[in-house]
């Protein structure tokens, strides 16, 4: 298996705005556990077209640089590559459900460039993949619900 395609959607109990920005590598560091990217451009992690930024270590070290940035569609495109075994995308757009709901789509598309990434792409199948998105929005809620009880 050289190449996948996989998406999932998700829904937060949360409005667009509030919703979105946690997409961004800046923000994902508000509710992924041990998300620490390092920016490369521009040095303050200020999200755009163009940015480059690096994550993990070793065989895990990844190179990630923003291709679309649209804050206004709600919408922002990665381009990804572990060198030690894939190359992908990974798209989020985001649209509002109802009020105070957001509808969340996440697609991440990989080609193996080792034998190691075709073993980690035939491991990412469906069920697999919408268990790990879902864990996404368990983390979001978790960290909304933090952030209600902190400013109250």
């Amino acid at each position: 298996m050289n190449r996948i395609e996989r998406r999932h959607n998700i829904t937060v109990a949360r409005s667009i705005n509030e919703v979105f920005p946690l997409f961004t590598p800046k923000g994902e560091t508000l509710w992924v556990p041990g998300w620490n990217p390092d920016f490369i451009h521009p040095e303050n992690g200020e999200t755009c077209e163009g940015m480059v930024f690096r994550t993990g270590r070793d065989q895990d070290e990844t190179l990630w640089s923003c291709i679309e940035w649209k804050p206004s569609d709600y919408r922002v495109r990665y381009a990804r590559v572990t060198p030690s075994s894939r190359f992908g995308f990974v798209e989020v757009s985001c649209k509002k459900a109802r009020p105070a709901q957001t509808e969340v789509s996440v697609s991440y598309t990989f080609t193996a460039l080792t034998e190691q990434g075709k073993i980690d792409l035939a491991n990412l199948t469906n069920d697999a993949f919408s268990q790990m998105i879902e864990t996404w929005r368990v983390q979001i809620e978790r960290w909304f619900e933090a952030a209600d009880e902190g400013a109250g």
